[in-house]
């Protein structure tokens, strides 16, 4: 039997044990460490902070997120500690207006979709709005709450809108169908429709664009969102930050309160804050019957860089419900940053073009350079192109290919197009799916794994996608934090609704001038 690998400087007990460096683990060590507690340890298996909200960087210099995020905020705790982190003001983010579309019918339509009928053929506005109208009259009658997010989609849009729209691009985000998804979730996630202002939309040919919480977006100037995580974490003591393959969690024993690391390392705790995918905890608990009851899709995030001045203004990202294209989504992740694509002046090669053409001549030219970021989901039930194949010099999986065709397909790209870069990667657990079964096993599994010292929390560990994005998700481990030393209430994971329904301002979070004034 091979010794336990010893990793230096690593304690065998500690009181607060992390797992996970994304925002949620970071958001629960810098409350730790703004109360003053020493005992803590937050440990990745990455080299580095971020968790699902890292940055990559191509070898041409290309920076692709782990998908579509960006910086809005329901908390002033959130707002005040990345402005400790990154800095404050112009000097370090961009402060953009959200201008997004969908392109359906080979037209642009501003999102929400359902709000700008007016851009549809003739055809289909007399389609969308009779549903509207039917489902009005429909709603006012139904008994109970819907049953599934399908019956939601009927109630509120009718079925021209969801045919033409919901149904089938709400398939290609979740790689589930809307039957199989409930609606408790949706909250501000999706609009709904007036039908008084759908027809006048109609009648005026307007354009109504500016509906949602993140209609206003800010992006830090370089570095891509990794970068805001990875200086969230040079605020916390690094002698309390353990990253690497060694570091990575292979079991659990709740009775011992004991974590095993990668090579037989073993760490006692007092409480664990678990960042890892709840299914993949309740299974190593022996919860099989939970675990099965929680659903997820996988993410491919294909980053194409490509030559020239971006052709789109200052569109942000675009929605695709069409087959015509592999992608859900796709962001110009150039107009966020400057510095998310290489210096105009870089001489870089064409690997291909739009339509795939070979450039196996091409040397080496200068820029300006602009990027598109496409994900693309997959499932039990929705296939994706995983297939090495030869392509752009390299050798890609099939999706790389699809999404470079779905871009020409959808006028995103033109054929003689320069792509001077690619790149792929696929994140098994992507989106957490608010599935029917979902709240059922989460409130049986969470107050379990919590009598036993296992607060599992973030976008994965307490699967709930209506309080994951990045503000969410670090609050979630402030509000674990706060519930570990003091039995705070855990207003974020428990009441969705409320954080969601209003900046929050409540005393209980404080500021973190602590960090500032013990870090700098």
């Amino acid at each position: 039997m091979c010794p336990a690998l010893r990793v230096p400087d690593l304690p065998d007990q500690v009181a607060v044990l992390i797992v996970g460096a994304g925002p949620t683990g970071l958001g629960a060590a810098s409350r730790l460490h703004q109360h003053g507690l020493k005992d803590w340890l937050i440990i990745d298996k990455a080299a580095e902070a971020g968790g699902l909200a890292c940055t990559d960087v191509t070898p041409e210099g290309f920076l692709f997120d782990m998908g579509g995020h960006v910086i809005f905020s329901h908390y002033q705790y959130f707002d005040e500690l990345l402005d400790t982190a990154v800095g404050s003001g112009a000097d370090f983010w961009n402060t953009l207006q959200r201008v997004s579309y969908v392109w359906t019918r080979d037209r642009w339509v501003a999102y929400p979709f359902q709000n700008n009928i007016s851009a549809l053929p003739q055809e289909d506005q007399i389609k969308c709005l009779s549903g509207v109208a039917e489902a009005k009259v429909a709603n006012a009658v139904a008994q109970g709450k819907p049953k599934d997010f399908d019956e939601w989609i009927m109630r509120v849009m009718g079925c021209g809108i969801a045919d033409m729209f919901m149904r089938p691009y709400n398939f290609k985000v979740w790689a589930y169908p809307t039957t199989a998804m409930q609606c408790d979730w949706l909250g501000e996630r999706v609009a709904t429709v007036d039908a008084t202002r759908a027809i006048k939309n109609v009648i005026e040919g307007k354009e109504d664009a500016g509906w949602g919480p993140n209609a206003v977006f800010r992006f830090p100037l370089e570095g891509g969102t990794g970068a805001i995580w990875k200086a969230v974490a040079r605020l916390l003591p690094q002698e309390k930050q353990k990253y690497g393959e060694e570091y990575t969690v292979v079991s659990l024993d709740k009775d011992a309160k004991t974590a095993t690391l990668a090579g037989g390392r073993k760490i006692r705790y007092e409480a664990l804050l678990s960042t890892m995918p709840l299914d993949l905890t309740l299974q190593w608990l022996g919860q099989r019957k939970w675990a099965a009851e929680l659903s997820h899709s996988s993410s491919h995030i294909v980053g194409i860089g490509l030559r020239g001045s971006c052709p789109h203004g200052l569109k942000c990202w675009l929605y695709f419900p069409e087959d015509n294209c592999p992608f859900y989504r796709t962001t110009v992740f150039s107009h966020y940053a400057r510095k998310n694509c290489p210096p105009p002046d870089t001489q870089l090669p064409t690997l291909c073009l739009g339509d795939g053409g070979d450039t196996a001549d091409s040397k080496p030219e200068a820029g300006p350079y602009w990027s598109l970021m496409c994900e693309v989901s997959e499932s039990h039930l929705k296939a994706v192109n995983n297939e090495v194949e030869g392509f752009a010099g390299g050798r890609w999986a099939g999706v790389v290919r699809e999404c470079v065709q779905g871009a020409l397909n959808t006028r995103l790209i033109e054929k003689d197009t320069e792509i001077v870069s690619l790149y792929h990667r696929r994140l098994e657990h992507g989106y957490p799916t608010p599935s029917l079964a979902r709240d059922g096993a989460l409130e049986k599994a969470l107050p379990w794994l919590r009598e036993s010292g296992i607060w599992s929390r973030g976008r994965f560990g307490s699967y709930k996608y209506e309080v994951g994005n990045q503000d969410h998700s670090l609050m979630l481990g402030v509000e674990a934090a706060d519930n570990i030393l003091f039995g705070s209430k855990e207003l974020t994971l428990s009441h969705p609704n409320i954080v969601n329904a209003k900046k929050n301002t409540d005393i209980q979070y404080s500021t973190p001038t602590f960090l500032s004034r013990h870090t700098k």
